[in-house]
Parts: structure tokens; C-alpha cells; sequence
């Protein structure tokens, strides 16, 4: 596990188009260790001891895609694993739906595609928790999804907007599940759009592709939330490395 002040961080990526991000930026500013698996490139996931974070990335297909990604269900278990050995884990839009599917939430296609910069708004459940400890009531981010999850049994529900109810919760005070996108930089924003134009169809919540490149001047103040968050995280898994055990 994490010591001296350092952690082992690894991440998931499903697709070419959908890395990291701006969490690169806050693992840089803190030295920590990173590592990563390009499940598109077939690599292998890391062992349970290799990792103290798991941060699970987004990507296009379905938690319910396992006949097309067969390594869906190897990342499920490792998943499973993870959050049974008390490890800190942060998924992201899909890595979020495959959290909410493997502690046993109903993942499903939402009645809105939620595609560019949106507000999300924390629920009264979020002022009691330590890792949004920080967050403005609303704030805008950025949304490219169109699935949904319920919240998980004995998770806090934590954020919700106008299209989509669940956008986030939190799960035995370490596992943090998002619907939304804070990592999101110009680069990564320039990756979905050439790679996933086509879901740009007409709807309440999809905004045009002239909407989404002007909606970059949130980046800024996302990308602090994020570092924030990653920074509730980081005391929390050094003021108690072996997590809640329930």
C-alpha cells in the first residue's frame, strides 16, 4: 500500500481516444507512480498488489458488451477485487456504470444522450462527504454518454443534473463513481469529437460541435475540482490506508 507519501496509481483505458487527461497534470504535481492498461492495445490488467488507485476510464461500448470486449468481464473481476481489498478507486463515465454494475446497480440506456458542457448539482447527501468536501453546490462539466446507472446499494448518491439523475456517488468512503467528464482536456475533447461525431444527433441535452469547442472555457475551473477531489482522495487513503471494512 501507499507509503512515504507516495501511491501507485493505475488506470484502465478503453479506447485510444479517451486517456487520462488532467489527471496526469495532479499525478505529476504530487510525484506519485503511474501506470497504465490499453485494454484496445490487449494488454494485460495489473495484479491486485500492483496498484494502491484504480481509476477506470470511459469509453463507447456498454458494461453489457462482454460478447464484443471480452476483457469487460476480466476487468469486472479485477474491479470486484479491488473494491473488496479496500483499494481507492475512481471510475469515469463507463468506468463508472462498470463500478455501479459490479456492486449490483442496473446499468441501462438513459432516456436522454447528455453530450457537451452541462451544469451538475450536488445532492444534500454530498455537504456530508469528505471527498467533495470543497465543491460549489453547481458547477458545469463536460458529458459524453448515453447509458445511466442506478445507485448502488449502500452508495451515496452525490450529484445529479436536468438530463440525467445519477451522475455520481460514493461508495465505502474511497470508491467514487462519475458520470461526467473533469478530466477532460482540449486534446482529449479534440479525441471524442473526430472519433464520436456521429453522436451528435438532435436532442434536449446534445450540444452542437460549435457549442462543445466554445464550452472549453470551463476547462479551467473543472480541471480545480478535479485536483480537489483527487486531493480529498489522496487524505483520505493516507489518514486511513485500510478504508471502511463493511
Amino acid at each position: 500500500m501507499a507509503i512515504e507519501g507516495k501511491m501507485r496509481i493505475h488506470y484502465i483505458q478503453h479506447v485510444h481516444y479517451e486517456g487520462i487527461g488532467a489527471i496526469q497534470h495532479w499525478v505529476d504535481s504530487k510525484n506519485h507512480e503511474l501506470t497504465g492498461t490499453h485494454l484496445f492495445l490487449d494488454e494485460r490488467l495489473p495484479e491486485i498488489d500492483d496498484f494502491d488507485w484504480l481509476v477506470i476510464m470511459g469509453g463507447p461500448m456498454s458494461v453489457h458488451d462482454e460478447s464484443l470486449y471480452p476483457w469487460l468481464t476480466e476487468e469486472k473481476q479485477l474491479i470486484r477485487q479491488a473494491i473488496n481489498e479496500n483499494r481507492a478507486i475512481i471510475g469515469i463515465c463507463l468506468g463508472a456504470q462498470l463500478i455501479a454494475d459490479v456492486l449490483g446497480a442496473d446499468v441501462r440506456k438513459a432516456n436522454h444522450k447528455e453530450i457537451g458542457w452541462f451544469s451538475v448539482n450536488l445532492t444534500s447527501d454530498a455537504e456530508n462527504s469528505e471527498l467533495f468536501k470543497g465543491f460549489p453546490e453547481t458547477f458545469y462539466a463536460f458529458h459524453w454518454h448515453g447509458e445511466t446507472f442506478d445507485i448502488p446499494h449502500g452508495a451515496i448518491h452525490i450529484a445529479y443534473s436536468e438530463a440525467v439523475k445519477n451522475q455520481a456517488f460514493v461508495y465505502n468512503n474511497r470508491v467514487v463513481g462519475l458520470q461526467f467528464h473533469l478530466e477532460t482536456t482540449r486534446d482529449l475533447l479534440a479525441g471524442m469529437l473526430e472519433n464520436c461525431r456521429s453522436d451528435l444527433t438532435d436532442g434536449p441535452f446534445v450540444q452542437s460541435e460549435s457549442g462543445i469547442i466554445a464550452g472549453k472555457s470551463h476547462m479551467q475551473h473543472m480541471h480545480s475540482l478535479l485536483f480537489r477531489l483527487l486531493d480529498n482522495l489522496e487524505h483520505l487513503t493516507f489518514k486511513n490506508p485500510g478504508g471502511d471494512k463493511r
